[in-house]
């Protein structure tokens, strides 16, 4: 539903207005009858005659209101339909794109850094990069450490005196291959 006050105006108006004109009267005696008039051109007097001009003016106020009513709402709904897949199609687009300059920064970030190029920290283009992180570069091994635990004293089972093995070789047999 539509409501649409309105207020319109006109007028219409000569100038210089008018309201009489004072119309000459002739004097068209012939009284010698000679069918010519006696003093031609003399004016007997005056008479005021209405010029018939009017200013007019118009002022009109009033409320227009429509109301309508899809007659085919299948047409309405596909409308909805469209414009909501083609705001999706919209959106994705605006995602691919970003996704698009965010590999190529990633990309451009990390081939610079394993060159050794970087912004320097108090440029205002260092935060283009500092994000991007650069896990093991080529030919570089990753920082790593390994503990080494040494072996605990144990007692020897199959020994019955229970001689305490430290895992050095006094502990081994010697062994004869071939013959004694």
């Amino acid at each position: 539903m539509n409501v649409t006050p309105y207020l319109t105006g006109s007028g219409a108006f000569r100038r210089p207005f008018e309201h009489t004109y004072q119309d000459p009267v002739y004097n068209n005696a012939d009284n010698d009858d000679d069918g010519i008039p006696d003093n031609p051109g003399e004016i007997l007097y005056y008479i005021p005659t209405r010029t018939g001009q009017q200013e007019t003016y118009n002022l009109s106020a009033g409320v227009s209101a429509t109301w309508s009513r899809p007659l085919d709402k299948k047409l309405q709904a596909q409308c909805k339909e469209a414009a909501a897949a083609n705001i999706n199609l919209m959106n994705q687009t605006v995602a691919n794109k970003r996704l698009d300059f965010e590999l190529a920064r990633l990309k451009n970030c990390g081939e610079l850094m394993q060159k050794g190029i970087v912004f320097h920290k108090n440029s205002p283009y260092h935060a283009v990069c500092a994000d991007v992180v650069l896990l093991n570069p080529p030919g570089t091994l990753p920082n790593h450490t390994h503990t080494i635990t040494p072996n605990k004293i144990s007692k020897n089972k199959n020994n019955p005196k229970d001689k305490v093995t430290l895992g050095d070789a006094s502990s081994l047999k010697s062994i004869s291959i071939g013959s004694n």
